[in-house]
């Protein structure tokens, strides 16, 4: 604050901290901002609270895992975010995550030191902000790792083509996509190829079906 303001005298408080806003009577919250600059900039706006109008009755969604990021501009303030994030979720209001995930997303400034907190609730967020505070790492379960040209093999997808449906429909539509630019079957290249499946020509496009089929 300026040294040039007596800030003990007149109504006028400086504020250095949060505090509590009560709500009067019969009377919104009103809050006045204000710019003043160099350049030309004069402007005040004057902000009032708006009564919530009720929203009808809806069946409540389930909550998605969503990503939970935080940023600063060092590793301790990166921690300093995910604390004050974890003491927003431990307010007790009512608070859905996709609604925070969003906001943190597109709406605040994303610095060179990152964190991200993987969570389908509340808990599990505060769980995961709990490791960010000391620094730490979650080592998470790995579902499926996509490899590059080198790791083909003959027969790579078999027992899962045979086995799901799924996979054999998704793999079988990259093989029609393709197969006319190669001029034979993908399918049989991987299946029963033999050497043609160590060819650039296959091998980029049959580890392509099989990934896209995983």
């Amino acid at each position: 604050p300026s040294p040039k303001v007596d800030w003990s005298a007149g109504a006028v408080e400086l504020l250095t901290e949060s505090r509590e806003w009560p709500t009067a009577e019969g009377r919104p919250r009103r809050a006045a901002v204000s710019s003043f600059g160099l350049s030309g900039t004069n402007a005040h706006v004057i902000l009032e609270a708006v009564e919530a109008e009720p929203s009808a009755d809806r069946a409540a969604a389930p909550e998605a895992v969503v990503p939970l990021l935080v940023s600063g501009k060092s590793p301790e303030a990166v921690r300093a975010q995910a604390e004050a994030l974890s003491s927003h979720l431990d307010n007790g209001r009512d608070i859905h995550l996709t609604d925070v995930a969003y906001s943190l997303a597109t709406t605040r400034a994303h610095f060179d030191h990152r964190a991200v907190v993987v969570a389908g609730s509340v808990e599990e967020a505060r769980e995961g902000l709990a490791v960010v505070r000391p620094g730490g790492v979650v080592s998470g379960r790995l579902g499926v790792l996509f490899t590059g040209q080198g790791s083909q093999r003959v027969g790579m997808g078999r027992e899962l083509y045979d086995v799901f449906p799924v996979f054999a429909e998704a793999f079988d539509e990259v093989c029609a996509a393709v197969d006319e630019r190669l001029g034979c079957s993908l399918k049989d290249v991987v299946f029963e190829g033999g050497g043609l499946l160590d060819e650039t020509r296959f091998a980029q496009p049959a580890l392509f079906a099989v990934e896209v089929a995983l």
